[in-house]
């Protein structure tokens, strides 16, 4: 018996709970009670660009959040909410895919206002389900256009860059390819890491399968594996690998090193070299946020959405997990490379979603099994 599309983008969705970041527990909470600078001249969908009138927000009342950001990354950001609001929220907590295919199960009767995503692709998806509300543009603005929904339907909160992370003892960064197509090279045979199931990598390789074609990708993957890559189960033990001496490089999210040089300081042997070609090696995926077109409170979905990118919200990221704030005027790190200096390729991160296929691929050339 054929499936309805709906159940059948469901089962698809929780089919990759294996592959993205899990969030810590399932059941629905209570918060306990108790928002800009522009991009210059992006130009916005034509359904939300500044002149659509947009109606002043009355706060009230309580919103529901499904999040696939864990609560000990964005508990608190959501307690400051209702503190400055007055709005409750009741908060469920899961695997982002989880979360998105819930929200698809559960179809208009969703009791979902605002949808917190780990990954681009999961937000992808609910947009092509058609379950997403547009965002104003007073929202959309504050951030370019390459980290947003490009028909206004959701908006990257934070941002993690794909980097190639190497070790300070064995290896010069001018030994080192602003192409991430060039790590095919055998010099690089036996020292190179990586972690095919890891979502951040899958969404990688699926950035790939989308500017340069299934083939291709494939053929960069069987590269790397006749160079005979270690595999690890993600990115932080790719990084502990290179300073034990493992291997050399691996292709990791920038932020693990800097969660290990704040635990061991400026000497750990680690760095991160910033691809400089312009091609997937030099991604950035966006955690982010969306309002469900069957939001019973809108005004103070929105508002939340907003709050995420305020400059609080902007530097707890900055500051808490090293991840990228997207809007402009907040501090970085100054060890990062500032995201206008990042070349990135020319891809919608929402596009993302189809996992299916590089699992597929990745499965087709033996890196999984």
């Amino acid at each position: 018996m054929s499936l309805p599309p709906r159940r059948r983008v469901a089962l698809a969705l929780a089919a990759a709970l294996s592959i993205l970041p899990l969030a810590c527990g399932g059941n629905e909470s209570s918060v306990p009670s108790a928002p800009p600078e522009t991009t210059g001249g992006d130009r916005l969908p034509a359904s939300v660009r500044p002149d659509t009138p947009v109606p002043p927000p009355s706060l009230a009342g309580q919103i529901t959040v499904y999040s696939g950001r864990s609560q000990n990354l964005v508990g608190s950001l959501l307690q400051r909410f209702e503190t400055l609001t007055g709005v409750e929220i009741k908060v469920r907590y899961g695997a982002t895919a989880e979360m998105a295919a819930l929200i698809l199960e559960e179809g208009e009767n969703s009791p979902c206002d605002v949808y917190y995503a780990q990954d681009a692709g999961a937000l992808g998806a609910l947009a092509a389900a058609g379950r997403l509300r547009p965002l104003p543009p007073s929202i959309l603005s504050k951030v370019q256009p390459r980290f947003r929904s490009p028909e206004g339907l959701w908006v990257g909160s934070s941002g993690r860059a794909r980097v190639v992370a190497y070790s300070t003892e064995r290896v010069r960064e001018a030994d080192l390819y602003d192409s991430i197509w060039s790590y095919t090279d055998p010099k690089w045979t036996g020292r190179i890491g990586w972690a095919p199931t890891n979502g951040s990598f899958q969404a990688f390789v699926t950035a790939m399968r989308l500017t340069a074609g299934d083939q291709a990708t494939a053929e960069w993957l069987k590269g790397i594996l006749r160079n005979r890559p270690k595999t690890y189960a993600n990115n932080a033990a790719i990084v502990a690998a290179i300073a034990d001496g493992e291997i050399d490089l691996g292709f990791v999210n920038h932020y693990y090193l800097f969660n290990f040089l704040a635990e061991r300081g400026e000497s750990f042997p680690v760095r991160n070299f910033y691809p400089r070609a312009g091609d997937p090696g030099s991604l950035i995926n966006v955690a982010g946020a969306a309002v469900l077109k069957t939001s019973r409170n809108p005004a103070a979905a929105e508002a939340l959405v907003d709050f995420l990118l305020s400059p609080e919200a902007q530097a707890s990221f900055a500051e808490e997990t090293h991840e990228y704030p997207l809007i402009p005027g907040v501090p970085l790190d100054p060890r990062l490379r500032s995201l206008d200096e990042i070349a990135t390729p020319d891809v919608d991160l929402g596009a993302l979603a189809d996992l299916e296929g590089t699992l597929n691929l990745l499965r087709e050339v033996g890196a999984l099994e």
